[in-house]
């Protein structure tokens, strides 16, 4: 097989119409664009969406919802969550190996939800104000 040799596959290729070739080819006098109106002129164009000037329908309807960009890089942290982990500091490294946060996390914050019973040592994480007490109260250190 030689480049020179190839080609297309039979009816893969097929020839477009030709407009205005008179009625027996299909396509005459006005070419299948009607009669007049804004799409029978040539350069007639309109946007998308429009509407012959009514409120299109994207303007019409109410803007709702927002995405936050922040919401993929921050993460909540239960305070009895903090019971899961074995090591003796707990930081970010050390949750995201045992998926208590998501890989692409850049800030926790630990907050007070649920009890903790044993001592922790926790290193760059954010803490709440409740969160901290309960630590300390648990005997636990929180290093910022």
């Amino acid at each position: 097989m030689r480049l020179n040799s190839l080609s297309p596959a039979k009816g893969a290729k097929k020839n477009g119409k030709r407009f205005g070739r008179g009625h027996s080819a299909g396509q005459g006098k006005t070419c299948g664009r009607g009669v007049k109106g804004q799409h029978a002129r040539s350069g007639g164009y309109h946007k998308v969406g429009f509407e012959g000037g009514q409120m299109p329908l994207q303007r019409r309807l109410p803007k709702i919802g927002f995405v936050s960009l922040m919401k993929s890089a921050t993460a909540e942290l239960r305070l009895h969550e903090l019971a899961i982990p074995t090591d003796k500091v707990i930081d970010m490294d050390c949750l995201k190996k045992l998926n208590l946060v998501p890989a692409t996390v850049t800030k926790v914050k630990v907050i007070l939800s649920g009890k903790l019973d044993k001592a922790v040592k926790i290193k760059g994480l954010a803490v709440t104000k409740g969160a901290k007490a309960a630590i300390e109260a648990a005997g636990g250190s929180v290093e910022e």
